[in-house]
């Protein structure tokens, strides 16, 4: 799969900060094609089954080269699989390519209770060093998430594009918070 065709160019508001847990989001940082890796996993979020103890995500991982390697979204191949590890669990067995990027609409969760491990440690464990995300996880079901922190300070760059943060958002409208 090539890199789908964002309807607009990025513009961004804001700059590059260099402090861990900080992530980017100049221009400079991230292209149109994150733009629109980021709306089809916005577009995942979408198709998750709604639930009112979990958030719905969508995740993509992308080569170096603009391929799509594997795609999740919530609750896809369990009940408590979360986005980002439907996607990981679909590359197992398989080492993730250097220059590989993980797409999620949501911030790769630090904390949670259905799992032993966090979306955050997945990532951080699979060598994926470049993350894009629409939106930080709100205080709903964790308090402070610390998902892109913990993935700053391990070396991966973690970019947010938060003019698709209300798109993530209105996948969760099912949700009050």
């Amino acid at each position: 799969m090539t890199s789908p065709s964002p309807s607009s160019s990025p513009s961004c508001p804001g700059s590059p900060t260099s402090s861990p847990g900080s992530p980017t989001s100049s221009p400079a940082a991230y292209t149109s094609a994150d733009v629109g890796w980021l709306r089809r996993a916005v577009e995942l979020a979408h198709d998750c089954p709604p639930s009112t103890t979990a958030f719905s995500v969508g995740a993509v991982i992308v080569d170096a080269e603009g391929r799509e390697l594997a795609s999740g979204h919530s609750r896809e191949l369990a009940p408590d699989f979360h986005a980002e590890e439907s996607a990981l669990a679909k590359l197992a067995g398989t080492p993730v390519p250097a220059g590989a990027t993980l797409y999620s609409s949501l911030e790769p969760c630090s904390r949670r209770a259905s799992r032993p491990t966090p979306c955050s440690e997945l990532v951080i464990a699979s060598g994926i060093r470049r993350v894009v995300i629409a939106w930080r996880e709100p205080d709903v079901f964790v308090t402070n998430c610390q998902g892109v922190r913990l993935m700053a300070e391990s070396g991966v760059d973690v970019i947010e594009i938060p003019e698709l943060a209300e798109s993530a958002r209105a996948a969760n409208a099912h949700l009050r918070f």
